[in-house]
């Protein structure tokens, strides 16, 4: 998923799901409740965001249509529509919603009643809604692109225009859903901009509608073949190239570019086709029905793997300080995503090391094979570093939560490099072959579901013919890092002492 940048490149650059009834089953009696009794926020238990995502319903599908003033400080309006069948019977349904007006709300065609409750919206429709019937939410509403007070992410206002960055857990500051990985969704976008602006969202498009009249306005329309989780939507609305060409396999390719900097970018857009047949080589086929980049004109401090469309800022393949083969690598690393966050997405967000090991793995080993950075290098520096990584972050797969209002904080060196060195460790344990048997099964069983830690652990033991319960426990929960198999040698690190004063900031 995110992956966040230093200043300047260095050779180390960067740093379980249980199934979702069992997730749900802790809260979801507190959502059976008499319709007259106070509004409250609810959650579906996550170990990290305690109270985002909500019980009771497993959402289909969205259709979102936004409406863009032409100003990028200026709320968008907005038309959330939900598809969701009940898996409890409920009087009241609980959204995440916590950064816009709400307008109206109606369920099945017939106004409700809606209040606020924490960064819930809490919508009461005039009937009760039974277990297994299917029902559709709209919402109508403002989407406010100004950044929202002790929150990160949501939209990302460029020179130009707009795009999304939801992760983690901010598609709610945008759009009212159920915003947890574990309730992963169908698509379809409708977004509406004065002409002289291109608009593109995540999947394929449907087309494209101009309204006439002189300073007249165009509606953009896409629609995902593959389920997604929330905060992996994206929306860009800018003065934007649409370059497209073909990837492996007659693959339709789209790059989203500011226009101005078309031929600039070209020679690494041209990148993507032989990045997508590398990453196949290794994992097998890509899980979607269309790829690109999105180079936005803004400054962020990270990349993101928005589903079909990644998010990059247009800096990083202009600044000199950044050689070639770093940037090709992040490239990798947001790409290798695609099948490990996006198609496989996480259960939890303690599972969020199984995005963040893999993408890392990947990229790591792409600079290996193709610009000679020893993997290996990079895993021992890893593995000197990681009892201070497991300190400070908590372990691979037990990450502290984030400080207040701090989502992104969740992302740091122990569910990067840290969890790439699990990934690494296993592959001395079990093997090179049955690693990579691993890696292709696990996106090949698992494509478009949400699965967690302990699904990867059952797998692995399988295919390494062995339980591997023990060997994982120490390396995912572990608060020191184990002995790495066949590198006694491997040692801590302590960390370098300041060079000086330390300066307050």
């Amino acid at each position: 998923m995110l992956l966040t940048r230093p200043t300047r490149p260095h050779p180390a650059l960067r740093f379980l799901r249980r199934p979702k009834a069992a997730l749900l089953a802790s809260a979801v009696t507190v959502c059976l409740v008499a319709a007259g009794a106070p509004a409250e926020p609810l959650g579906v238990g996550d170990r990290i965001f305690p109270e985002l995502g909500n019980p009771g319903y497993d959402v289909a599908a969205y259709d979102l249509a936004f409406t863009y003033p032409g100003s990028n400080d200026k709320p968008l309006k907005a038309v959330t529509t939900i598809d969701a069948r009940l898996t409890s019977s409920l009087n009241r349904i609980n959204l995440d919603f916590a950064h816009g007006t709400v307008e109206s709300v109606e369920v099945d065609g017939r106004r409700a009643a809606f209040t606020s409750a924490g960064e819930d919206l809490v919508v009461t429709p005039d009937h009760a809604l039974p277990l297994g019937s299917v029902t559709r939410i709209t919402v109508r509403h403002t989407s406010d692109p100004r950044p929202a007070d002790d929150q990160d992410g949501g939209w990302v206002r460029t020179t130009d225009g707009l795009a999304m960055a939801n992760q983690a857990d901010a598609a709610h500051l945008v759009f009212p859903c159920n915003d947890h990985p574990s309730d992963k969704a169908m698509f379809t976008f409708h977004v509406t901009a004065p002409n002289g602006y291109t608009a593109v969202a995540n999947g394929l498009p449907t087309g494209a509608v101009k309204a006439g009249g002189s300073g007249g306005s165009t509606t953009w329309s896409y629609r995902s073949r593959h389920p997604m989780a929330t905060e992996l939507a994206q929306v860009s609305i800018g003065h934007s190239a649409v370059v497209r060409r073909m990837g492996p396999h007659g693959l339709p390719l789209r790059d989203v570019v500011p226009a101005a900097d078309k031929n600039e970018l070209e020679p690494w857009l041209a990148k993507t086709p032989d990045q997508i047949g590398w990453m196949e080589s290794k994992i097998g086929p890509y899980p979607f029905e269309t790829y690109g980049v999105l180079m936005a004109q803004a400054s962020t401090g990270f990349e993101l793997e928005t589903q079909t469309l990644s998010l990059f800022e247009k800096d990083i393949f202009t600044e000199p300080a950044y050689p070639k083969w770093y940037i090709e690598s992040v490239m990798v690393h947001e790409l290798s995503h695609q099948w490990f966050g996006d198609s496989v997405s996480p259960r939890t967000w303690s599972d969020v090391w199984l995005n963040e090991g893999h993408a890392t793995w990947y990229e790591a080993l792409y600079a290996e094979e193709k610009a000679d950075r020893p993997l290996e290098d990079r895993m021992k520096a890893a593995y000197g570093a990681s009892d201070r990584w497991r300190a400070a972050g908590g372990p691979p797969a037990r990450p502290k939560p984030p400080a207040p209002g701090q989502k992104i904080g969740i992302f740091r060196p122990n569910i990067y490099d840290g969890a790439a060195l699990v990934l690494f460790a296993l592959r001395q344990e079990i093997g090179k072959d049955a690693f990579e048997r691993l890696e292709k099964v696990w996106v090949q069983e698992n494509r478009d579901t949400s699965v967690g830690t302990a699904d990867f652990v059952r797998l692995a033991s399988a295919i390494g013919g062995r339980d591997l319960s023990g060997f994982f426990r120490d390396w995912l929960y572990g608060e020191k890092t184990p002995p790495m198999p066949g590198h006694p040698d491997w040692k801590q690190v302590p960390a370098p002492a300041p060079s000086g004063p330390a300066k307050k900031s």
